[in-house]
């Protein structure tokens, strides 16, 4: 097999990059790494072996994808860009394990791309440096969709991932970081200083591993309106639980009943939709359905 484990240096990718007449799509978010210290920690994070699978969104040119073939059975890598699929096709086609799907990831049919082309593999785990601005949308989908997965392990800006792990209580912490810690237990692999991409972005980056739980750590009688209590409880994130679940929830006529519904769920109302920990949202919503209030 030829060596093609340097795709990730500066010399390399602009040797790629110029031999193809690529250029950069600042509405694509795309920023190729060019450190193969940040690859190995991306990889490592993702344990992976020959039995698992791995799932790519926006390989770029491949520097990470081939780390990811020597590493696992089965790599899949979904890219948006027609413009580097002859690129991926050229410099991995040493790796008969790669399938390279050209598509947009928030379009694609992923349980039936995980049952074609993970076949026969334990698990599956998506690793990624995904483009910033579909971040958000990207990992709810992921985690939403209840797929067969065991980890996501993605490079994502910094900020966003500081918001994922938040505990409640912090500044950082809101739906976000619910909705995340309901699917996964998140946990901060790596600080990324954008020194070590081309072109460089303005904001620093971060590695973060989603380990995909076999259930949420708690239940709730409506999934649904478990979190649109959430999204009602930081509405306005100054103003109390309180106040901002009578915006939302409540008339003039029956706010007087708020109060007491909170009290049963062992929440003060004055408190801040911040303060409030994934389980006592999860009572919250239910003593709310419970006494028949719904949007």
């Amino acid at each position: 097999m030829k060596n093609i484990d340097e795709i990730a240096t500066p010399r390399r990718t602009k040797e790629i990059i110029a031999r193809h007449g690529f250029s950069f799509k600042k509405s694509l978010g795309q920023n190729f790494l060019i450190d193969q210290n940040i690859l190995h920690k991306i990889v490592d994070a993702a344990d992976l072996n020959e039995h698992k699978g791995a799932l790519e969104i926006g390989p770029g040119i491949g520097a990470l994808t081939e780390k990811l073939a020597q590493r696992a059975g089965k790599v899949t890598a979904v890219e948006i860009d027609q413009r580097l699929i002859p690129i991926l096709t050229e410099v991995l086609e040493p790796y008969s394990n790669i399938y390279v799907h050209h598509g947009d990831v928030l379009k694609t049919d992923l349980p039936e791309l995980f049952a074609k082309n993970f076949a026969g593999m334990d698990k599956v785990s998506v690793v990624a440096n995904l483009p910033y601005y579909v971040t958000t949308p990207i990992l709810m989908r992921l985690l939403e969709e209840k797929l067969p997965l065991d980890s996501i392990v993605v490079m994502i800006q910094k900020e966003v991932a500081e918001r994922m792990a938040a505990s409640p209580g912090t500044k950082d912490y809101g739906t976000l970081s619910i909705a995340v810690q309901y699917y996964s237990e998140p946990e901060l692999v790596c600080i990324v200083p954008h020194t070590v991409f081309i072109p460089q972005p303005n904001v620093e980056s971060a590695v973060i591993k989603l380990k995909v739980r076999e259930k949420p750590p708690v239940e709730v009688k409506d999934e649904k309106f478990f979190f649109e209590v959430i999204h009602a409880s930081f509405a306005q994130r100054r103003k109390t639980i309180a106040n901002n679940l009578k915006s939302r929830f409540f008339t003039k006529e029956n706010r007087d009943q708020l109060e007491p519904m909170l009290e049963a769920a062992g929440i003060e109302p004055t408190r801040r939709g911040e303060t409030l920990s994934i389980e006592e949202y999860a009572r919250l919503s239910d003593v709310l359905l419970e006494a028949g209030i719904r949007l």
